[in-house]
């Protein structure tokens, strides 16, 4: 009898684990299926430049966004009015509410220009100034007939700290709202973009743009997610910005630069009267000034520059509330004495002149955390980490066409 009943409390004890076993395995296929794509993403982060606190490096990483990170509800939803309102989107959808995302406030002191090779191939040049920081180069290519892109984004602004990086999971589950963040970027139909702090408003107080308009609702990075993932050129990029309210990101003012390789660029700005009155950024409205326009600061259809002050025209009373307006007319100059016609090397060049750590902005504290040359043309990236200009193992090299 002692012995049966040993049976049946074994047999029990067996069913028992089997049961917790069907249940455990239940739950992590179930994880797989609703996360498989974030886990793969998670999987992909990869620590790809190190980095050097004496230096003010930060680390620099790379990853994939797998999936299609919902960008179509966003669209069907309206967009979203502000940070906070697209966060609870991103981590509804992304973490299905069981985890906090966040976006940080941040300030960016950049200079970009557009140019071609020789050959006529069409460049897109960008450093991106900043406090130190940590960066990811990210790849998404979200299939349903959008675009292969990569682009760059800073990790700040997701709330990962610049001394600890992706230290932890918790980081790296912030990293997976990536694909909203982008602050530079290209297409693999050479469609290629660019954000830039413009300080708008008097004493250069940087007034938020917040549009109220019957409009759809969109915030500054994420246009541009959509427009490196639904434009093919800058008249499609164009007619986004067109279709929607914009508001800042970051409780900061901003305008962007967008060009294709038919040699084709804008600079979209959203303005009130004058930089001496512009206080009210629910007033403010889109202006678009094309590399051919007459009115253009930049005098020439050949290349295109911006930094950070509004180009448009008569906006400003005096000339010392533009900021990075010595940048501007560094690379102008140069860009002038060459017609506008640099190698992919000579414009990578042209951007370490104006590099942060050398050029010492007065009153600005930050460095250069990536300087990328987008050939629109060839589909080709060539980018350099923390101003580490013509040293190999911080230079990348990407072919969106393989």
């Amino acid at each position: 009898m002692e012995t049966e009943t040993k049976k049946d409390r074994s047999g029990i004890l067996k069913k028992s684990l089997a049961a917790i076993l069907l249940i455990l395995f239940s739950i992590l296929a179930i994880t797989l299926i609703i996360w498989v794509n974030e886990i793969r993403t998670l999987i992909s982060i990869k620590e790809i430049m190190p980095a050097d606190a004496e230096n003010k490096d930060g680390r620099v990483y790379e990853m994939t966004v797998f999936g299609d990170y919902y960008l179509d509800d966003f669209v069907a939803q309206g967009g979203v009015k502000s940070d906070a309102e697209l966060i609870q989107f991103v981590t509804q959808k992304i973490t299905k509410g069981l985890f906090n995302l966040s976006i940080e406030e941040s300030e960016i002191g950049c200079s970009s220009f557009t140019a071609s090779t020789e050959e006529g191939a069409r460049l897109f040049a960008r450093n991106y100034d900043m406090t130190p920081t940590n960066v990811a180069i990210v790849h998404t290519n979200p299939g349903g007939g959008k675009y292969k892109s990569i682009s760059s984004v800073d990790l700040g602004f997701l709330g990962i700290d610049y001394e600890k990086g992706m230290d932890s999971l918790g980081s790296k589950i912030n990293a997976l709202a990536a694909a909203y963040t982008p602050l530079d970027g290209m297409n693999e139909k050479g469609l290629a973009v660019g954000i830039y702090m413009s300080y708008q408003g008097p004493d250069n107080d940087s007034v938020s743009t917040h549009q109220m308009t019957e409009k759809p609702d969109i915030t500054s990075t994420v246009m541009l997610r959509l427009m490196l993932d639904t434009a093919q050129n800058v008249e499609e990029a164009v007619a986004i910005a067109k279709a929607y309210d914009m508001h800042d990101s970051a409780n900061s003012s901003f305008h962007y630069m967008v060009a294709d390789s038919s040699g084709k660029s804008a600079i979209l700005e959203w303005v009130g009267e004058s930089d001496a009155s512009d206080i009210e950024g629910e007033k403010r409205e889109l202006k678009i000034i094309y590399n051919d326009d007459p009115t253009s600061l930049a005098e020439s259809s050949d290349y295109q520059v911006v930094t950070n002050f509004i180009v448009y025209p008569d906006y400003y009373e005096d000339v010392a509330d533009q900021k990075g307006r010595d940048r501007y007319d560094h690379l102008k100059e140069k860009l002038e004495e060459v017609e506008g016609v640099l190698s992919d090397e000579a414009a990578m060049d042209l951007l370490s002149q104006v590099a942060q750590r050398e050029w010492k902005t007065e009153g600005y504290r930050g460095v250069t955390t990536h300087s990328v040359i987008y050939n629109m043309t060839e589909k080709t990236i060539d980018w350099v980490g923390n101003e580490h200009f013509g040293k190999e193992s911080y230079t990348l090299h990407f072919d969106l066409l393989k």
